[in-house]
């Protein structure tokens, strides 16, 4: 298994979340936002949010959460936070093409040196986190701050990212990645151009 099957398998379910009946849909996404903080299995009210169809192949017969299984629960909590205050009929957090850089530099304002940003100094705290575990917990703060101003954020790419992170072969990729999404000015006009049309 890899990034793409992560990525597919965070999409079918943020899809299912979506279709959900409005009743159903808040409970499922207050139930994710309590997992925040957790460990993947923790709470057995979210086992069948997120691991309800998830391949085998994904799964450990240990009681240790697999690389996958901390992408796909991280996504799915932060999804959920991200969520709060708003219906997902209505603004949906989860939008394609906007990566954690491209996010995160949303934040900067446009007054200030994006590199004097306190904004900046969080993206680099989560950037050069050692472990998922200090990963996570910089992302809640970051989740936060996206939600406060309505940016979305590509949840199916970003659980992507996070497997990707727990490789140290593959994380300097990653966080490549998120410098030159959080610097290219021009990705960040492209993508306010989509929005405007």
């Amino acid at each position: 298994m890899g990034k793409n099957e992560v990525k597919k398998y965070v999409a079918y379910r943020l899809e299912w979340l979506r279709k959900m009946p409005e009743h159903p849909q808040k409970a499922a996404l207050a139930n994710l936002r309590r997992g925040i903080g957790r460990v993947p299995g923790d709470l057995p009210e979210l086992w069948g949010v997120f691991l309800q169809d998830l391949p085998e192949e994904m799964q450990r017969k240990t009681g240790d959460p697999t690389r996958e299984e901390w992408a796909v629960y991280l996504a799915l909590t932060f999804y959920a936070l991200h969520q709060q205050g708003h219906k997902v009929a209505h603004l949906n957090m989860n939008q394609d093409g906007f990566s954690l850089g491209n996010a995160a530099r949303r934040l900067v304002d446009p007054n200030e040196e994006p590199e004097d940003s306190s904004v900046f100094n969080r993206f680099n705290a989560l950037a050069t986190s050692s472990n998922i575990r200090e990963c996570a917990h910089h992302m809640r703060g970051m989740i936060q701050m996206l939600r406060a101003k309505d940016i979305p954020l590509d949840y199916p790419r970003l659980a992507s990212d996070l497997y990707e992170l727990q490789f140290l072969d593959r994380a300097p990729a990653v966080r490549l990645n998120w410098g030159r999404d959080f610097w290219n000015n021009n990705t960040l006009e492209e993508e306010k151009e989509k929005k405007d049309e």
